[in-house]
């Protein structure tokens, strides 16, 4: 692909500038994920599936540029299933932006694994949800993935890239997240980041089926990774829990220590349709998508849309529950406020696991504001 760079354009001082925005590159999937908030539909043989126009992503580039753009997420579905997935490399290459990446790791073959290395500032984030096969394809739904998983993480790392191992905490994997750890080792990958199971699409199911954790053992199983597993290996280890559950200096370095945050208020997605929305979250909940990129100016949607418009008012004094009392709440902004939309149809509803915490008399007091603060400050 040939990529003629244009002069760059020094983006305007906004407010709320447009740093980022999530590519979810494809509809399908070359895994059953028993516990996707996508629902991202599995791609069998020739089968075409939704992929988001190269035309349309470098239009949508363009557009994104002048209002702060500075990264792009490439994630799906799967991404590295999008047909010209080495021609959308190539492009992120040539604007210079940071790129990062979410993928079950099937498809990274060496040259893929070297054009990402190529790109600014790479990041890439892996799905691996046990240290053994059975566990891990039991929970993607795909027989003899696991091999496949680690195949695609070495060659990452023999492209110099130091990726980061997901993996997603439920009743069925919990006892191995020490020998995932261990296996990371052993790969020689960054770091590793757990992930708690959210009660979003597939994920509901995975609720209902009894495979989700209750909170106490939630918030004692971030308490063993900060207190017991993090000082026994020279990984970054994260675990997604919400702000307040985190120490100072986790919060203060590493972007937040990898916690269950979004800067919702600087990011935009964009579906393998062409339409902008919120985040993936549009996928099931279709009035948080806003608007399509074939036909709407992508700055008309960054500066007018009515729920960007609510969210830049509200955040953070606007939360309600626990969230409008915690200390955390201009920093964490509501850990994710598509998820707590999803669950309330209300952006301000409390983070359930703050919720459930506090109800549970496990909400840390010190998170708290006091009660002779102005709770809107």
């Amino acid at each position: 692909m040939n990529v003629t760079q244009e002069k760059s354009v020094k983006p305007e001082k906004r407010k709320y500038p447009l740093n980022q925005i999530y590519f979810y590159l494809t509809g399908g999937c070359n895994l059953r994920c028993r516990h996707c908030w996508i629902e991202s539909k599995y791609k069998e043989g020739g089968h075409s599936l939704p992929a988001l126009g190269l035309d349309l992503f470098q239009s949508i580039i363009k557009q994104a540029k002048p209002l702060g753009l500075s990264c792009v997420k490439l994630t799906g579905g799967e991404p590295l299933l999008h047909p010209q997935i080495k021609d959308i490399l190539e492009l992120i290459h040539a604007e210079n932006l940071g790129f990062s990446l979410e993928t079950n790791g099937l498809l990274c073959s060496p040259e893929l694994a070297s054009k990402m290395a190529d790109c600014k500032n790479s990041f890439i984030a892996v799905s691996l949800d046990g240290s053994e096969a059975q566990t891990h394809e039991w929970v993607r739904g795909i027989d003899g993935c696991f091999e496949d998983t680690l195949n695609g993480i070495r060659n990452l790392v023999k492209a110099g890239l130091r990726p980061q191992i997901i993996m997603t905490i439920m009743r069925r994997n919990k006892d191995q997240m020490e020998a995932v750890v261990r296996l990371a080792e052993s790969l020689g990958v960054g770091s590793v980041k757990f992930n708690i199971l959210q009660s979003i699409a597939r994920g509901e199911r995975m609720y209902e089926a009894g495979e989700a954790l209750p909170i106490e053992e939630l918030i004692g199983l971030g308490n063993w990774v900060e207190n017991v597993l993090s000082p026994s290996t020279s990984l970054r280890l994260y675990y997604s829990q919400p702000m307040a559950f985190l120490p100072l200096g986790k919060i203060f370095s590493d972007n937040g220590g990898g916690s269950s945050i979004c800067r919702i208020l600087n990011i935009l997605g964009v579906l393998s349709d062409g339409s902008y929305a919120l985040c993936g979250i549009g996928e099931t909940v279709p009035e948080l998508v806003f608007g399509r990129a074939a036909s709407d100016q992508l700055e008309d949607i960054w500066d007018k849309t009515p729920a960007y418009l609510e969210l830049r008012e509200g955040i953070p004094h606007r939360f309600e529950g626990i969230c409008r009392k915690c200390l955390m709440k201009g920093l964490c902004l509501g850990s994710c406020v598509a998820q707590n939309y999803y669950r309330s149809k209300n952006f301000w509803t409390g983070n359930w696991f703050c919720e459930e915490a506090h109800q549970h008399g496990l909400f840390p007091e010190t998170r708290i504001i006091p009660r002779n603060r102005n709770i809107n400050s």
